[in-house]
Formats: structure tokens, C-alpha cells, sequence
């Protein structure tokens, strides 16, 4: 299921906060330069094509600041626009304005660069069943926003931490005794948590399969193992995992899988070029 803003107000308030504080610390003294009482008006556009993605960081940003007259939105989570599309237009107190500007870009920019890669992703499998998750390779802090920007791009969110689903690797494996006995122990512990293996051969696979998992993830598989698993009979779901990139999904195509995911969407990020300027 994927992230809705609705889940993760706590947490936009909460990493807005932080934030400012490294930004703003005991005071912008630079904003200090400017008349207290100064009004004006501001633009943010992009200057890349994008999906755009942050619209609720920078409302809060400059909400945590005092507030602005007004913010008016030319464009809403989700949605490609051009290279020197208007974003957002900002009118009130010229300090607030440049106090919130760096903090509010970029969140902005961060989070429409992870959507926009996102887009990306989920166009190469467009008209598929399968469907392009994430991983817990986040930023610290960052997590649910970038899920959240994941998802405004069209891909879909894995477990949001280690507390929702269970996925149990080669190392909870080995401590464990075996994959039948990990299974065994997760359904004790949590009977209504999904349960994801990962596989490393084929023998696993099958292991999994018979202690009855829920979704198998098949991390490293080459061509050949990924052939061979077209004659076991599937009886879960299937992840492919490992090194997944941009140029390997294309390789992928045609793979009775259920699930891609990959870390390149929140690991590997490249924020948007934005650009704000106040009217003179």
C-alpha cells in the first residue's frame, strides 16, 4: 500500500522542523538586512522537465516560519510539467520569504527528483502486471517523504520499516537454522504479517515455496535461474532484487514477476534544478 500525505503529516512537521533548525539555527541574519515590515512577491520554477513532488514541505515550511499571505500552486503532486513551468507563487513578508527559501527548494527539489525517476521506472513497465517497489535505502529521517515521492511517480512502496511485513534474508536465515524454521517462527510471532524470503538459488526458492511464504524475492537470479523458474510451480509471489537498474528492468521484460524493487529510487538521488525569484 502506498504512502498518502494524510500518513505522514507527524512526520513533514516533525522534518520541517529539523530542518530549519540546521538551516535558521539562532537567527537569519542575513533576511535581518531587509525592512522587517517588506512585502513582495516570488516565483519558483523548474528548470528541467519533472514530476513534481513536495508541495506539502513547503506549504509547512514557510507555515513553520509565521506564514505568508499567500500561496498559490500552479501545478499538484504528481504531475510532468516542463522546463520553465511555474511551480508555486509566493507573496508576504520578504523575510519569511528568503528565511524559508533554501529549506522549501529543497525539500522540493529532492522530492520531485525522486518522483520524476519514479516516472521513469514505472513507464518501463507500463501495461504489466508488474509493479516497481522501493526499499529501506533512504535517507535517515527522510524516509516517508521519499516513499512518498516514489509513489507520486507511479512506483509502489515495499514495508515502510522493519515493522510491517517480515523479510527474512540470508543472515536471519543462517541465525535462524533455516528457512522452514524462520517461516515457521514469523507466523508464530506476527500470523496476520506478510512473509517475504529471499533466495539466493533455486533450491531456496523451492524451500520457500514449501514452507508456504507469501512473496519470494530472487536476489541476484541470473538469465538462466530466472528461466528455470518458469518450470517450479509458483505458489507465491515474486520479487526480482539485486542491482536493479533503470537499464536492467528493460532487460527484464517478459518475466512472469510480480515485483521489481530496487534501491536506485531513493538511494541514488538527483534533485530537480529549481530557481526562485522574487518580482522587482
Amino acid at each position: 500500500m502506498n504512502l498518502l500525505l494524510d500518513d505522514i503529516r507527524p512526520d513533514i512537521t516533525r522534518t520541517v522542523a529539523t530542518a530549519l533548525q540546521e538551516d535558521v539555527g539562532t537567527g537569519d541574519i542575513t533576511a535581518m538586512l531587509i525592512d522587517e515590515n517588506k512585502t513582495d512577491t516570488a516565483t519558483i520554477i523548474t528548470r528541467e522537465d519533472c514530476i513534481v513532488c513536495g508541495v506539502a514541505w513547503l506549504n509547512e515550511t514557510f507555515a513553520q516560519l509565521g506564514g505568508l499571505d499567500e500561496i498559490n500552486w500552479h501545478v499538484e503532486d504528481g504531475q510532468a510539467v516542463k522546463a520553465n513551468t511555474p511551480l508555486v507563487t509566493l507573496s508576504g513578508n520578504t523575510r519569511i520569504l528568503l528565511t524559508g527559501e533554501r529549506t522549501a527548494m529543497n525539500f522540493l527539489q529532492l522530492l520531485s527528483g525522486i518522483a520524476t525517476k519514479a516516472a521513469a521506472y514505472a513507464k518501463l513497465v507500463e501495461g504489466t502486471p508488474t509493479k516497481i517497489l522501493d526499499t529501506r535505502k533512504t535517507i535517515p529521517g527522510l524516509r516517508t517523504a521519499q516513499k512518498y515521492a516514489v509513489a507520486c511517480g507511479g512506483c509502489h512502496n515495499h514495508r515502510i520499516g522493519l515493522f510491517d511485513a517480515f523479510l527474512i534474508k540470508e543472515n536471519h536465515i543462517a541465525a535462524c537454522g533455516g528457512i522452514a524454521e524462520a517461516v515457521a517462527k514469523a507466523r508464530q510471532i506476527a500470523p496476520g504479517k506478510l512473509v517475504e524470503v529471499e533466495a539466493e538459488t533455486l533450491d531456496e526458492l523451492q524451500q520457500a515455496l514449501t514452507a508456504g511464504v507469501d512473496v519470494v524475492m530472487l536476489d541476484n537470479f541470473t538469465t538462466e535461474m530466472y528461466e528455470q523458474t518458469q518450470k517450479i510451480e509458483k505458489t507465491a509471489k515474486y520479487e526480482v532484487s539485486g542491482n536493479v537498474t533503470l537499464e536492467k528492468v528493460k532487460q527484464l521484460g517478459g518475466l512472469n514477476v510480480d515485483y521489481i524493487s530496487t534501491g536506485d529510487l531513493t538511494k541514488n538521488c538527483v534533485a530537480v534544478d529549481l530557481s526562485m525569484r522574487i518580482a522587482g
